[in-house]
């Protein structure tokens, strides 16, 4: 998917929500588990309930690696019956990854080719030639890891180096990779402060914001300093919506979840 096409999406549904599919198998309604594939049976449900309030979907890879084959298999069934039903949804693969070149290059193709995810987040680390493989791909963005919400973010990526602090080092030097334009980055919503130096650097580039709901982040700090003339942000919340309820009705209070908002989001894009 295209931005051009992304950003049609968000005004089209009124909705800049990513829904984040990390699926704990000791956290779903206990029915479930009697299903063939229990991983796949959840998602498709909360998928069926909240594909028309959100434009993106964000399976975080380890809660499928940790099932091992099963988990993989969830997965790609997962991204194909969202490919196959709901083309318009934007795919985000969270799997930051980031190595070298060939072994970079495998792992992209294995999640734009072989899983079919519009978008992956990356690692910026190891540099240029650890993430230029992935921008490669047309049509495929590579979402790159600038100032994550969690509390170990201030270990590296806030410290000084040459007067300048490392996150935005990285978000300089990434515009100078070939094939740049196809780059977005994370930040996370706990990281408000320092969305409007960020937006100095990138000023028309998506951010992907994790955080919203369960991880503390607010939805309006976010827009007032993260949003540009496009919209610009994907916001995600995981276990807010996901996780609504644990009884049968699971789905349908995902979809309140999700739908509260996408209010909140409407009222913020007509303003």
């Amino acid at each position: 998917m295209t931005t051009t096409q992304l950003i049609e999406q968000i005004h089209k549904k009124r909705s800049f929500l990513c829904i984040g599919l990390d699926v704990d198998l000791n956290k779903i309604p206990k029915h479930l588990l009697a299903e063939d594939d229990p991983i796949f049976a959840f998602n498709k449900a909360i998928i069926d309930a909240t594909h028309q309030l959100c434009v993106a979907y964000k399976p975080n890879t380890a809660f499928y690696e940790a099932y091992g084959l099963n988990g993989w298999k969830a997965l790609e069934k997962t991204i194909n019956y969202l490919n196959t039903n709901f083309p318009e949804i934007y795919t985000i693969g969270d799997a930051k990854r980031g190595d070298i070149g060939n072994t970079s290059t495998m792992y992209a193709k294995a999640f734009f080719e072989d899983l079919g995810f519009d978008s992956v987040t990356v690692a910026p680390y190891m540099g240029k030639d650890s993430v230029e493989p992935f921008l490669a791909f047309k049509n495929k963005h590579t979402i790159l890891l600038a100032l994550t919400s969690n509390k170990g973010a201030f270990d590296f990526q806030t410290e000084i180096m040459e007067g300048k602090e490392l996150y935005k080092q990285v978000l300089e030097t990434s515009k100078t990779w070939t094939n740049s334009q196809n780059l977005m980055y994370v930040v996370g919503a706990t990281k408000t402060e320092y969305l409007g130096d960020i937006r100095k650097i990138i000023p028309d580039s998506f951010i992907l914001v994790p955080g919203v709901g369960a991880q503390g982040g607010n939805l309006q700090d976010v827009c007032k300093y993260g949003m540009n003339d496009q919209v610009g942000l994907l916001i995600n919340s995981s276990r807010g919506i996901i996780y609504a309820s644990q009884d049968r009705d699971f789905a349908k209070a995902s979809a309140e979840k999700a739908s509260e908002l996408q209010r909140q989001m409407q009222e913020i894009l007509s303003q």
